[in-house]
């Protein structure tokens, strides 16, 4: 017998690469007991007073002295920042406390070599290992006040590398944990630094991990400019990307001097985004139905080992509608960028019947695979039926959290058309048993699965698309 059913897509914008490191450090979620967070207070977030510290490691040691080396450089500038033997307590104009530290291993470890695989920059395997025994580092406290913060800054970036380059070491930035060879540190902090303001996803990194069942995000690198840190907790690792551009739009509005003039809350719109380029990149990608205005809750981000050393603001989705997190997270990206959503009516032909079949026969090793953990960035959908009003199904996409036996637990990805109980991001519950196909998505980009849609669309275009 040939059933018809419904099938439903939906997209979100997602349109820039972003620079978004995943790990695999395991790290705790908060105690659910714990109190309710406190909203962000009303005002300016940047810091009267920046600080924050770069070095230069060896392979393994220097040519020459690198005091004496900075000395020159700095002598070589019109307006350079002083070199002092302490950092004020209140620093005004830029200045800079370089030190070496010899007893690397025990006083300023290099990464190790799982880290340098999601934070090393232009660095081949010889630098990395080359850099496990390195015998002396050259750190530099920066300092500098509010109203020397891009100047401060862009000094800084351009000394580091020069140091390096003349020194022969790599650069090391300690708020974003990342390490840099010289050609990769102009290429992606001194190049890209085209605007006052530059693009502040280039001088920071995203942190994203799976916390739990969800994935949580944190940014490194704000402290930089002094600001505090940004967290996305609770979201599916198919929003990923999203979330990212949601958390770098937030912070390119801080360092523009976003103030927040309610307190726990702050409507982000990216048409009031001062660098162009990041404007207009994703102005450009926003489908039509975009509103691009983003109302979010602020709250102060619970701290967790690994996280920077600063003050961290949590995003919130509570001024949206919705019955929990990720039906609201979903309802504010949809406004925010936008989303397109189809439904197409199938018959089941033998082809496709087949095609399922396959994956249902796939179903007992990705359970056994997703039950022995993915590798961060990765998930498994599968598509499953859900029961009309009318008798009927519409079928629909689910990102799994959990796998237990027959039981799957996870995050529905397409707003339903006919199914008023269900909303898009909502946690729902189905069985095995009735999933019809699924999508496995790698850290890389690499899909497997979905034979079915490929299928339907193939059946689409012979039907010329009714």
């Amino acid at each position: 017998m040939r059933n018809s059913i419904r099938i439903l897509q939906v997209a979100l914008v997602a349109a820039l690469v972003l620079t978004i490191c995943t790990s695999c450090s395991e790290k705790r979620n908060g105690d659910p007991a714990e109190p309710k967070q406190e909203a962000i207070p009303a005002g300016v977030l940047m810091d009267q007073s920046i600080r924050f510290r770069y070095a230069i490691y060896y392979l393994p040691s220097p040519p020459a002295d690198p005091l004496v080396a900075l000395q020159e450089l700095l002598s070589k500038e019109k307006r350079p920042p002083a070199l002092v033997n302490e950092l004020p307590d209140k620093p005004g104009k830029p200045v800079i406390y370089g030190r070496s530290v010899t007893e690397v291993q025990t006083k300023y470890a290099p990464p190790d070599m799982r880290s340098l695989q999601y934070f090393g920059r232009g660095l081949t395997r010889d630098q990395a290992e080359e850099l496990q025994k390195s015998r002396q580092v050259f750190i530099m406290e920066c300092a500098h006040d509010k109203e020397h913060t891009w100047e401060g800054l862009r000094m800084a970036n351009q000394i580091a590398e020069a140091m390096a380059r003349e020194t022969g070491g790599l650069v090391w930035d300690e708020m974003t944990h990342e390490v840099f060879t010289p050609v990769a540190w102009n290429n992606m902090r001194i190049q890209t630094w085209t605007q006052d303001i530059p693009d502040v996803s280039d001088q920071t990194t995203i942190h994203a991990y799976r916390s739990d069942e969800y994935v949580r995000a944190i940014t490194l690198g704000m402290a930089k400019f002094g600001l505090p840190d940004v967290v996305a907790e609770d979201f599916s690792w198919s929003l990923n990307r999203t979330i990212g551009h949601l958390i770098n739009l937030f912070c390119q509005s801080m360092a523009e001097g976003a103030v927040i003039e309610r307190p726990g809350e702050y409507d982000l719109d990216i048409r009031r985004i001062q660098n162009s380029e990041v404007r207009e990149a994703q102005i450009t990608s926003l489908k039509t139905n975009a509103t691009a205005v983003a109302l979010l809750s602020l709250k102060k981000g619970k701290w967790e080992q690994g996280d920077p050393e600063n003050r961290l603001i949590e995003l919130g989705f509570d001024r949206y509608p919705g019955r929990d997190v990720h039906a609201k997270q979903a309802e504010m990206l949809s406004s925010l960028f936008g989303f397109e959503d189809d439904v197409t009516r199938v018959t089941h032909s033998e082809e496709l019947l087949a095609a399922s079949r396959r994956a249902k026969a796939r179903l007992p090793a990705l359970r056994e695979e997703f039950v022995e953990g993915l590798d961060p960035g990765e998930f498994i959908q599968v598509k499953t039926p859900f029961k009309t009003p009318d008798g009927g199904q519409e079928w629909m996409w689910v990102e799994i959290t959990t796998w237990e036996g027959e039981k799957i637990k996870g995050v529905l990805k397409n707003e339903p058309f006919n199914i008023p109980s269900l909303h898009g991001g909502q946690i729902v519950n189905v069985k095995q048993q009735d999933v019809f196909d699924y999508i496995r998505r790698y850290p890389d980009g690499r899909q497997e699965g979905n034979e079915t849609g490929a299928i339907i669309q193939k059946m689409q275009q012979a039907s010329g698309g009714q």
